[in-house]
Formats: structure tokens, C-alpha cells, sequence
């Protein structure tokens, strides 16, 4: 795979909704509005950097002093949306999941103790003020999560192969593959909805119908009119181009509750088996040196 910079890429993939700029109140909406025409906006890697650059000091920064006032623009339609990176409320929420995720003598050099509590009173502080904050980009590292696959489908999918390009000094740089999907919130929203009454009727409960169940309440919100975007992030370098090709995991989710609600439960474990191997291989790595 090629090197896109010297920066360390998180293995981390993304779900983000893209609102309407008549989605927000004055004067938060005048703000997108002259963001989105600037030519300037920051890059998906800028938004990374930024955040690990604040990991460097001495005692190091796990979430910004300041929120964001960022975003990733689309237009669909004529409409212009944006994605607000929230940065400080997603790395107050981060650091509450990361006791679960490294073991403590880990952890603890890299977020000392002290570091991490003061950080939880604050987000305590802050979240008593803003009680119904929520953030417009979801994160999961070394994985995509099934129950984000039921929101979009195998038509939406946009593959960009990696490429080399000149820069203004002459030098070749590298441009890593894309891999994601976009798809309108009330097509993610009806898929929800079909894919838990059929997986209700087929399993109950289970992890899978709690994940759905949760991404479905987030996604109720959002305006109407968003859009939904699953991003393969930094996953795109923990896979070879041949791998991303040929990756299909949203026809395969498909497949899979289209086979349970037609009762047929052979079809069924033979698409979840695909979707398992896949992704297996690629959690594994997380483990590797």
C-alpha cells in the first residue's frame, strides 16, 4: 500500500450525517454558511492531525480546551450540508470507552490518572449544560460495525483506487483508496426500521439488534433531509486495494436479512460466515506487531 504522509493512521472507520444548513438555528447557521464557501476547508487527515498533535505534549491533551468550529461539507442536490467534527464532545465520549479497550498499565502512560479524571469532571460539567448534545460523527476502530452496513446498500457504494500524484515541488505524492457510502437519513432510516423487524422476528436479541437499535435512535436526531455517510477511514490501509475491491459487506448484510426473512437460515449463516472471515482478519491485526 502506498504512504499517503508520515502521519500513523488510525485503523478507525466513520459514520457521519451530513445536515442542511436549515437544520441549525441562527447564528450557527450564518457560520456553516460562510464555511462552506471557503476554499480553504480543512481535509478528513486534518482533522486527525489535529488530534493527535494534542496527544504530544507533556501532560498530553486528550480532548481540545475549545470545540471545533469545523466541519466536512457536501452538496446533494443543490443542498449544502455539513458534518460538525465536535471534536471536544467525541474525545470526552472516547476517553469514557477507553478503560474497555487498553489495559491499565497502558492506559496509564498514555493518559495518566490524574489527566483522566479531571477530564471526566469537566465532560460531568459540560454535559449538565448541554444535556442533549450528541455528535454527527460516530467512530469504531479496527472494524466497521454490521448494524452500520444495514443503513446503506451495495448501489451506494464508491470505490477510488490509490494513486500517485505531482505536486507544485515536482515530488510524487500518494493518495490512499476511498472506500464509503452515502445514502439519503430517510432510506438509512426505513432500512433500520425493516432490518429490526426482521431480525426481532428471527434472533430477538442479540448484539446486532442492540447496535441497530442504538445507531436508529441516533439517527432520529437528525433532519430529514441529511445524509448518511459509512467511511472505511484509515481501515483502507490495514487492507490491500484487491481486498477493498472485492469487499462487498453491505450486499452481504443485505443478503444475510433478506435470507432471514425469507426463512432461510442456510443463506443466512453463509452471508454472515463471508462477513465474519472478513472482518476477523482485519481485528486481528490490531493485535499484530
Amino acid at each position: 500500500m502506498p504512504k499517503v504522509s508520515s502521519l500513523v493512521v488510525p485503523y478507525a472507520s466513520y459514520l457521519r450525517v451530513y445536515e442542511p444548513l436549515a437544520a441549525f438555528p441562527e447564528p450557527e447557521r450564518g457560520h456553516w454558511a460562510r464555511y462552506a464557501r471557503r476554499a480553504d476547508r480543512p481535509s478528513y487527515q486534518d482533522e486527525l492531525r489535529r488530534s493527535l498533535a494534542d496527544l504530544l505534549p507533556t501532560p498530553p491533551v486528550p480532548v481540545p480546551v475549545h470545540e471545533s468550529s469545523d466541519a466536512f461539507v457536501v452538496e446533494a442536490d443543490g443542498v449544502v450540508c455539513v458534518c460538525p467534527w465536535r471534536t471536544r464532545l467525541r474525545g470526552w465520549q472516547a476517553l469514557g470507552e477507553l478503560p474497555g479497550q487498553l489495559p491499565t498499565p497502558v492506559l496509564d502512560a498514555v493518559l495518566p490518572p490524574v489527566v483522566r479524571r479531571q477530564t471526566a469532571a469537566d465532560y460531568e460539567q459540560w454535559l449538565a449544560r448541554n444535556p442533549d448534545a450528541r455528535p454527527w460523527i460516530r467512530t469504531s476502530t479496527w472494524q466497521v460495525p454490521l448494524n452500520w452496513f444495514v443503513l446503506v446498500s451495495d448501489e451506494e457504494r464508491q470505490f477510488e483506487k490509490g494513486y500517485e500524484k505531482g505536486s507544485e515541488e515536482g515530488e510524487a505524492a500518494a493518495c490512499a483508496p476511498v472506500l464509503r457510502y452515502r445514502t439519503p437519513m430517510v432510506q438509512a432510516r426505513r432500512r433500520v426500521a425493516r432490518g429490526l423487524r426482521t431480525l426481532r422476528d428471527a434472533i430477538d436479541e442479540g448484539p446486532l439488534v442492540d447496535g441497530l437499535m442504538d445507531v436508529g435512535r441516533w439517527l432520529e436526531e437528525f433532519h430529514p433531509r441529511s445524509l448518511v455517510e459509512l467511511d472505511y477511514g484509515g481501515l483502507v490501509h490495514a487492507l490491500s486495494e484487491e481486498q477493498l475491491d472485492e469487499d462487498h459487506s453491505a450486499a452481504d448484510v443485505a443478503e444475510g436479512i433478506e435470507a432471514l426473512r425469507s426463512g432461510d437460515g442456510e443463506g443466512a449463516g453463509e452471508a454472515y460466515a463471508r462477513l465474519m472471515e472478513r472482518w476477523k482478519a482485519v481485528r486481528d491485526r490490531q493485535f499484530s506487531n
